[in-house]
């Protein structure tokens, strides 16, 4: 399965000038817990930014360069999106981490996001695609520390393509235990889930 993590501010805002915004030391440690031990799939634009492979992470690179290598044993090169799809369909998490081209490529393929949301405008050079309420559902969001950014992390299964209207209690709360959804509400509904009447 495939998983986003994606820091952005209010704007959607992610990088410019194929760098960061901002440097948010326990988003980082964040980062590196939730990805260490799983593939990381991103651009080679991002790999290069990033400037080194990863460690303790097998780091996919998507480019359509047929000539680009890199010599690590950590480090896999893949010409597109039709080359993942055993990490599309396997069980384990594969976090998807930029750029904003294969965000906007892959997101309709996986199963959560992962959301750094800083409560800022930035301007930058590249956007994370829009969440749509129609799509996903917030299960959990935690306030992070307080620093010059106040920023919140955020997390949502996929809910598409069922129709939360339509569904009986019985229904949506099956939907809702196959998207590992956890922390119930009093009425027996997620706590964040937004419904429509």
């Amino acid at each position: 399965m495939l998983s986003i993590i994606v820091a952005k501010s209010i704007n959607n805002a992610i990088g410019k000038d194929n760098k960061l915004l901002w440097k948010i030391p326990d988003d980082i440690k964040r980062f590196k817990e939730l990805t260490t031990g799983h593939t990381i799939i991103m651009g080679r634009k991002t790999f290069e930014s990033i400037g080194k492979v990863l460690p303790n992470r097998l780091n996919i690179v998507l480019t359509r360069d047929p000539n680009y290598k890199i010599e690590d044993e950590n480090v896999k090169i893949l010409g597109g999106v039709t080359d993942l799809e055993q990490y599309i369909n396997d069980d384990n998490e594969n976090f998807v981490i930029g750029g904003a081209q294969i965000y906007s490529i892959l997101m309709s393929k996986c199963q959560k996001l992962y959301v750094t949301q800083i409560d800022k405008d930035f301007v930058g050079d590249s956007y994370f695609p829009i969440i749509r309420e129609s799509d996903w559902v917030e299960i959990e969001r935690t306030q992070g520390p307080k620093d010059e950014n106040d920023f919140k992390y955020e997390k949502y299964p996929e809910i598409k393509p069922y129709n939360l209207k339509n569904m009986s209690k019985e229904e949506m709360l099956k939907v809702i235990k196959n998207a590992g959804i956890v922390g119930m509400g009093g009425a027996g509904f997620p706590t964040h889930v937004k419904l429509s009447p």
